[in-house]
């Protein structure tokens, strides 16, 4: 039972990595004009805006630039860690 419970924290902790390089990505496409209206940017939007949208919210803009997303994979990284922290104790 534990050994399943460390694959399925395992598979989470990668699927929080990969979802904080697709949010790296829908980043960068800002800084490319009409990069996020292509296929790829709205397949990224759709995925990546849920989750950016709350910390929006919250932390405002300071002037032209747009810091939220920066919290947003800090805190994704966080919970990374603490999955990370969790397996290396069921071991």
């Amino acid at each position: 039972m534990q050994s399943v419970l460390i694959t399925i924290i395992q598979l989470l902790q990668q699927l929080m990595v990969f979802y904080s390089y697709a949010l790296i990505i829908y980043i960068l496409l800002s800084w490319f004009p009409n990069a996020r209206e292509s296929s790829f940017g709205q397949i990224l939007g759709r995925i990546c805006e849920p989750y950016l949208e709350p910390f929006r919210r919250i932390i405002p803009p300071l002037g032209m630039i747009d810091i939220s997303p920066l919290v947003a994979i800090i805190s994704l990284n966080l919970a990374v860690s603490g999955l990370t922290q969790i397996i290396r104790l069921l071991y």
